[in-house]
């Protein structure tokens, strides 16, 4: 409601016509402004954008309400009774806004209702303006007259200052506000379900923002096989120009080894398709009390490098290890056993990686992935699945990197993975599923 959740275009125009045309002009006073708002906004009051609905249009109360008829009625704003009534004594200009005065239960109605408790109030919105954007203002400002202590508070409800941006703009705005209502559904639904466990409920949120259930798919953002494309033709000029090994073909993604649906503007791929492979197996360094940080399994947990645990290589052993591929920050170290299937991101500018530990990197410079999605992925109960039936050992169980690289993956476009990314990182310090932070930060 301050313009900072959407654009202000100027295609818009301003709110100078929607106040000038509010079809409920009693007052003239001005209005007070509690906070800062865009150039082409303009302030006004809810009773200016509203028109009551009379208490004798199309009421009725409850002793009158029969089982016979087709419409729901409504008691005091809060609650749907049992009982339906007459088609004719049903509203029918709608949409409408409908409270009582001893709740902040607002309200927005689009279908036929009749009103059947005498406390409850009935509002038209004023057009031209989104009936949405009115209601969701009223929620707000409902809520913070009750918190003032106010019982009975239409009378200030109504001379409650409203920020009116341009219609354009006011529905852009509700879009966005139904998204975020849509995705916070989607949380309580899991956190209703989930809630005794909090791992489990981390695991489930992980697995609907991988399946594309948590952020909205943009038309603006392309394709995730145009973005594949790009990869594959940065993959073929490393190989040309030597810097990495030409790999046996992949074989092609069957249906049945899909493990859910994805979006339709995104694509599933295997591993190794958008990650090169660079695995340290072989003899373990010497260590040493200082020189180049040495990362081992036992440094990486689910979403972070701990460490608490500090080894070092010389100087000599970390550029024969480089050899086989340079380490960046930034890079996805993956756990292969004891434990496998963890995965975090590299937090240092210099270190080696040990055994029992592969490094994805992207193809390319510019970076056309967010690692930090793939993260998230890989922790998700599809892929864990998909380890767990691969896997081999019996003491010990471990994932070997030829397997590793046929394993599935979806690809959304860059601009998808970070907004998987920031939602995640949003809803999971919610529910105080982030990692430690003494654990994270470098020594």
């Amino acid at each position: 409601m301050r313009g900072k959740l959407t654009e202000q275009l100027p295609e818009d125009g301003t709110a100078e016509v929607l106040v000038a045309t509010s079809t409920n002009m009693k007052t003239t006073r001005m209005v007070a402004t509690p906070f800062e708002i865009p150039n082409n906004w303009r302030w006004t009051l809810i009773e200016k954008l509203t028109t009551p609905v009379g208490k004798k249009i199309n009421q009725i109360y409850a002793n009158e309400v029969k089982n016979t008829g087709k419409y729901p009625a409504i008691s005091q704003g809060e609650q749907f009774i049992d009982g339906y009534t007459d088609e004719e004594k049903a509203i029918v200009d709608l949409p409408v806004i409908i409270f009582g005065d001893h709740t902040k239960n607002v309200k927005f109605v689009d279908f036929p209702f009749v009103i059947c408790a005498d406390g409850t109030k009935c509002l038209n919105v004023s057009s031209p303006n989104n009936p949405k954007y009115v209601f969701y203002w009223m929620k707000y400002a409902s809520c913070a007259i009750e918190d003032r202590g106010y019982a009975r508070h239409y009378p200030l409800l109504k001379k409650y200052p409203v920020s009116l941006p341009p219609l354009m703009e006011q529905n852009r705005i509700v879009e966005r506000i139904e998204q975020a209502f849509s995705v916070l559904d989607t949380i309580d639904a899991l956190q209703a379900q989930y809630t005794d466990n909090l791992a489990v409920l981390k695991s489930k949120l992980i697995d609907a923002a991988i399946q594309g259930k948590l952020t909205e798919q943009l038309p603006e953002d392309g394709t995730a096989e145009e973005l594949y494309q790009q990869i594959q033709a940065e993959k073929q000029s490393l190989i040309k120009a030597g810097k990495i090994k030409k790999e046996k073909p992949l074989p092609p993604i069957t249906a049945d080894e899909i493990p859910f649906e994805i979006p339709a503007i995104w694509k599933w791929c295997r591993l190794q398709s958008v990650f090169n492979f660079i695995d340290y197996r072989g003899v373990t360094p010497y260590k040493i009390t200082e020189g180049v940080p040495f990362i081992t399994a036992k440094n990486v947990r689910q979403g972070y490098i701990d460490h608490s645990i500090s080894e070092f290589i010389s100087e000599a052993d970390y550029q024969k290890r480089q050899s086989r591929g340079i380490s960046h920050k930034g890079d996805i170290l993956f756990t292969t056993e004891a434990p496998m299937g963890y995965a975090a991101i590299a937090d240092l500018d210099r270190f080696s990686a040990g055994q029992r530990l592969i490094t994805l990197q992207q193809y390319t410079v510019d970076h056309l992935l967010d690692n930090k999605y793939y993260m998230y992925a890989i922790s998700a109960p599809f892929f864990q699945k998909q380890l767990d039936g691969k896997c081999s050992g019996t003491t010990v169980k471990g994932i070997k990197a030829d397997r590793l690289k046929q394993f599935l993956i979806p690809l959304p476009t860059l601009a998808e993975q970070k907004r998987i990314v920031a939602k995640l990182d949003e809803v999971l310090e919610m529910i105080g599923q982030t990692p430690p932070r003494a654990l994270r930060e470098e020594n």
